[in-house]
This record gives C-alpha cells, structure tokens and sequence, in this order.
C-alpha cells in the first residue's frame, strides 16, 4: 500500500510556489465583504513540470471544445498593479469573496490561483466570470473549492494518520489533473503503453 500511495504522490507532488497547503489551516468562515480592485484575481508565477511530463492523449470532448484566448497573463499583470502595496495584506482585504484563503496575503493567493490553473490547464475562465471576479455563479468555482477542501481532508486527516506513509506526504491539484481540467485525462497511459496491472 504504502508503494502505490507513494506513487500515486510521486505522480504530481507539489507544485513550486503553490501556497495554498498552508492557507488550508486557516478558518474557512466568512469574512465581511472587503473592497476589491477592478483587476481579476488571475494567477501568478509558473511552477515546475510535474514528474511526469509526458502530454496524455487527448478525450474527444476536450479536442471539440474550443480554445480559451482568456490571457492569463495579461490579468495576472493587471491584478499585481492593482493590489500594490497591498501585496502582504490579508486576502480577505484586497479582494471580495475571498471564503479558501482567508488570512493568506494576496499576493500568495494570486500564486495559488496560478498553480491551479497550471495544474488544470484552463485559464482564469474556468471557474471565474472574468466580468465579475466576485461572483459565485460558476459551477466549477464551487467545485474548486469543494476539491481544495477534500485536498485538506486528505492531506490531513488521511496521509497524516496513514501507518506506512511519511509525514511529509501530501496531494494538491497535480497529483490527479497533471494538467487536465478532467483527472481522468491526466491518468490515463500515453498511447502504445500498456497498463502494467
């Protein structure tokens, strides 16, 4: 058990830079709406490659759907001109609707949104209306938080009290999407492999 865990981790460790595990520790409440600047919350700093860097093939639904020309980079940009000065501020503060990152400083959150785009391989629009950053009518925003909590569960509540397991072992997105918006793309063998089951 421990092997496969272990491999299952080794898969898609950390990403550089992400910060996100240890804003999972603070309180998840509300927090009294905060003025936000009129820059999205777009993401920050590239991360390294997960261990696996070879692309996985590619689902007919996703090879139908068309390319997102959202620039991340540009709102990325924008977003860090906007929150200057503000940079260490906690999140809560800087932005409106902030409920996963409460007491994470803004520009750490910036570079959590950044590696969870890298680790899905979508843009800021997946889960955000890019009109109205605020905004919880995206079903994927929801869904993203519902993973980072689950991702908590796991890391502390499950790797934590495992026999077997270091306790340093943790998940966060790349270990199942590698880059896919749907996990089960990012799992599945590159073409010609076999399984090895």
């Amino acid at each position: 058990m421990r092997t496969s865990i272990l491999g299952l981790i080794s898969g898609g460790v950390l990403l550089a830079g992400l910060a996100a595990a240890p804003a999972f520790s603070h309180s998840q409440g509300s927090q009294p709406p905060a003025p936000a600047p009129s820059a999205p919350s777009a993401p920050a700093a590239p991360s390294a490659p997960s261990a696996d860097t070879r692309p996985a093939p590619m689902a007919a639904h996703e090879a139908a759907r068309p390319k997102d020309d959202f620039d991340n980079e540009k709102a990325l940009a924008d977003l860090q001109k906007a929150i200057a000065g503000k940079e260490d501020q906690p999140s809560e503060q800087v932005f409106k609707n902030v409920k996963m990152f409460t007491g994470v400083p803004a520009s750490r959150l910036l570079g959590a949104m950044n590696g969870f785009s890298r680790a899905l391989g979508v843009t800021c629009r997946r889960c955000h209306d890019v009109s109205n950053w605020a905004s919880d009518d995206k079903d994927e925003k929801q869904a993203a938080r519902g993973m980072m909590a689950m991702t908590k569960d796991i890391n502390a509540k499950y790797l934590q009290t495992m026999a077997g397991v270091d306790k340093d072992a943790s998940v966060n997105c790349s270990t199942c999407h590698r880059g896919h918006a749907h996990p089960s793309e990012g799992m599945k063998p590159p073409a010609g492999s076999s399984s090895g089951h």
